[in-house]
Formats: C-alpha cells, sequence, structure tokens
C-alpha cells in the first residue's frame, strides 16, 4: 500500500506533461474571457519566462521516476507526495480549463500552488536534488503564476481597480507568500524562480510601466538578499 503514492506520482506527473498536447495553446486569457479585456497585462510576465515549463515538466518526470526506482516506500517521500499528487491532478486539465474560464483556472491554480508549496514544506532533507530542487522550481512558478492570473482575472471583472493597481497587488502578493516560504524551506530554488518569474515582469514593463517595474525589482532584491542571508547565516542551507 505504500508504494501507491510513488505510482500515483509518476501517473499524475505524465498526466500533467503530456495535457498541454491535449489541449489549445494557452498564452493568457482571450479578450472575450472577461468583461473587461486583459491584452499584455502590466502583472503578466514576458512571454519568454513561461520556457521554465520546459524545465519543470522534465525535472518532476526525472523526480518521479527516481522515486519509483529507489524511494517507493520512503515515509519522507510519501509525506511529501501527498499534496504533490493533488497540484498535479489538479493541473492536469487546467490548460482545458483556463481555455474555458477565467474564474475557475484562476481558483485552480492557487490550489495548484498550495498542494505544491505543501510538497515543498514537507521534502524530504535527503534527495535533494530528487525532490525538493524540482518541486521548488515547480512551487515558486506556481506561486508567481496564481498572482498573474488573480491579477489578470480581478482586473477583467474590474474588482476594487484596473489593471495597473492588479500589478502592484499581484506583485506584493507573491512576495508575502514567498518570503515566509523561503524561511521556512530555506530553498533557494524556489526563490530563483520567483526571482525569474518578477524578471520577466520587468521586461514586459521596462521603463514604460516604470513602478511596477520598479516594484518587481525590489521583491528581487529582497529575495535574493534572504537567500544571501539564510546561506552566510552559518547555517546549512539545502538547494
Amino acid at each position: 500500500m505504500k508504494q501507491i503514492y510513488a505510482y500515483l506520482t509518476l501517473i499524475f506527473t505524465l498526466s500533467f506533461v503530456v495535457s498541454p498536447a491535449l489541449t489549445s495553446p494557452f498564452s493568457g486569457f482571450r479578450a472575450d474571457q472577461l468583461p473587461v479585456p486583459q491584452i499584455d497585462p502590466p502583472v503578466q510576465p514576458e512571454g519568454y519566462a513561461f520556457a521554465i515549463w520546459g524545465l519543470i515538466y522534465g525535472w518532476l518526470v526525472v523526480s518521479a521516476v527516481f522515486g519509483i526506482g529507489k524511494r517507493k516506500t520512503n515515509p519522507a517521500w510519501n509525506r511529501a507526495r501527498q499534496p504533490l499528487i493533488v497540484s498535479l491532478a489538479v493541473g492536469t486539465p487546467w490548460l482545458a480549463v483556463a481555455n474555458a474560464s477565467a474564474v475557475w483556472a484562476t481558483v485552480l491554480i492557487f490550489v495548484m500552488a498550495a498542494g505544491a508549496i505543501m510538497a515543498l514544506l514537507r521534502a524530504p532533507q535527503k534527495d535533494i536534488w530528487w525532490f525538493k530542487v524540482p518541486v521548488g522550481i515547480y512551487a515558486g512558478w506556481l506561486t508567481a503564476a496564481s498572482f498573474v492570473s488573480l491579477g489578470s482575472t480581478s482586473a477583467g471583472y474590474a474588482i476594487l481597480t484596473d489593471a495597473m493597481g492588479w500589478a502592484y497587488i499581484g506583485i506584493l502578493g507573491a512576495l508575502i507568500v514567498t518570503l515566509p516560504v523561503m524561511i521556512r524551506t530555506k530553498a533557494p530554488s524556489y526563490g530563483l524562480t520567483v526571482i525569474w518569474a518578477l524578471v520577466g515582469i520587468i521586461v514586459a514593463n521596462g521603463t514604460q510601466i516604470w513602478t511596477v517595474s520598479a516594484l518587481a525589482t525590489a521583491g528581487v532584491v529582497v529575495i535574493l538578499g534572504l537567500i544571501l542571508a539564510t546561506r552566510t547565516s552559518g547555517r546549512k542551507v539545502p538547494s
């Protein structure tokens, strides 16, 4: 029975990785999905940043295969696998949902992010490169992506403020989640992935929307500072 989590992790990892080939491409919510169309909202990173999915997909598959071969019944792995399975299972139909409903896509991506973060919090302290690093990258990107989705959808329904206001809220929200997770997990892979997303926002906005770029830059500095502080504090920090 203890082996079931290893097999489920592999099954849902593969279904998650294959799902983009089985649905229409997604590059942001279409204009007709929201009452107020969101075309290149300022909270969204530049397109190149999404290439990180290739790394995420590949490393999660490698992790799942290693887990089947070497850590099939390991209790520490199984404890972390449980929330990861939830995240991957919800993520499998996410692209199809996103093409149909911005609201439900936003709800589901927060569920995905919560599961990934919980898996990172439970990650075994051994086999760092086989589990904690890939899950950290996955969780980091979902942390940023969930607030991108929230910002785009909320601005699209004219909730509270406009796209500019939601860019500020989205960046701050991502940082509010990122910093305590970084402190708790001491996982540079998580923080560096959030930085990757923030740099994508900076590139997308440039000097045209400099206030958004400035806030994202401040976020990069804070996260880098936290990574460096934990690494120079004398404590052993896993990657």
